[in-house]
């Protein structure tokens, strides 16, 4: 039985708190040692907590407002430079993933800008230790093919996401942290496109996709 939009976006909201807990979490600590804190050195500290989590939370927002959301308005297309930005916040902080932008469209339809970034938001979880992550897209003859590239020292992709991104799972027993891949899935599928993931055994993660321009 098909998974009802309801439970889809339990499932999505779900994934979203979880990845949000961490930072919210960091800054409630913050808070909570600034009050108790009077030493000038480790109240300087604090704050700088409180800047790095304030951060992070923003990005976070930012990008899954555009990954799962309504954002970049109602129209058909969408400024690729936001998805561009969306990526550099999420995973661009401290140098630890570096970011390979090989987009030349000025602005990509809004399904495939939402399956450019659930497509990186795995590839670049994926990268344990950091690495590089490439993402390409190139529009032509009405379809939009999309590229993502992870490589890193260590590089592990949890198959239930693996088997969502390919549409081989039952939706029935879909778990919160797959809820991205599936969504990818379900966003290729209805632009009349496909996700192909390269083999488990490739000492790099590639995701191939491809949906329909408008």
């Amino acid at each position: 039985m098909a998974m009802d939009a309801i439970d889809f976006a339990s499932l999505l909201c779900s994934r979203l708190c979880h990845d949000m807990l961490s930072p919210v979490g960091a800054l409630n600590n913050g808070i909570e040692l600034l009050a108790d804190e009077h030493d000038p050195e480790m109240r300087g500290k604090v704050l700088e907590l409180l800047s790095d989590s304030a951060r992070a939370s923003a990005n976070k927002l930012k990008f899954f407002r555009l990954a799962f959301g309504a954002a970049g308005g109602f129209g058909d297309q969408v400024d690729a430079r936001e998805a561009k930005t969306a990526i550099e916040g999420l995973f661009g902080g401290g140098g630890r993933i570096q970011l390979g932008w090989l987009v030349e469209d000025a602005t990509l339809s809004k399904p495939a800008i939402k399956l450019l970034l659930n497509l990186a938001l795995i590839a670049g979880d994926a990268l344990v230790r950091g690495g590089r992550l490439d993402v390409g897209a190139e529009t032509s003859n009405g379809l939009t093919e999309i590229a993502i590239r992870a490589e890193g020292d260590r590089l592990v992709l949890d198959p239930e996401l693996r088997l969502a991104l390919l549409g081989q799972v039952d939706e029935d027993k879909l778990a919160p942290r797959a809820a991205a891949a599936w969504l990818a899935h379900k966003l290729a599928a209805s632009g009349g496109g496909a996700i192909q993931a390269s083999d488990p055994a490739e000492p790099f993660l590639l995701f191939g996709a491809t949906i329909r321009a408008a």
